[in-house]
């Protein structure tokens, strides 16, 4: 059991870290829309009306403010590539396929001559 909790707190926590829980709050939020405008408009309209930038919900808008605020949490990336330090450097050798022909051997000698007559063997008898 403490195997489990362990893993479901652990699953949590990666999936805040990472701003899945975001993207799962915002897929909610749509589905919510979609099905709200799905009983009084067409399936077209519908999904025309659920992502329209002008027509936000509550959940997209806490969606959007908790990005932002997000973004200012965020660490600050490297000035340049250049800062970047190179460790290990590794050359691959390119493939290249090449085309082969190969020819197959007669088969000679190397097989011993089948035997064409049957070999007669009585029946056995019922005792």
């Amino acid at each position: 059991m403490s195997r489990r909790v362990a893993a479901v707190s652990l699953l949590v926590a990666w999936l805040c870290t990472s701003g899945a829980m975001l993207d799962l709050a915002q897929v909610a939020a749509w589905a919510r829309m979609f099905s709200g405008y799905a009983r009084t408009e067409s399936i077209a309209a519908a999904v025309c009306e659920t992502f329209d930038p002008g027509k936000p919900c509550e959940i997209c808008q806490a969606v959007s403010r908790a990005r932002k605020a997000a973004e200012q949490h965020a660490p600050v990336a490297a000035p340049s590539a250049a800062a970047k330090l190179v460790l290990i450097l590794e050359r691959t050798t390119p493939f290249v396929c090449e085309r082969t022909e190969r020819a197959w051997a007669e088969p000679g000698a190397r097989f011993a001559p089948s035997r064409s007559p049957e070999v007669l063997i009585r029946p056995p008898r019922l005792a």
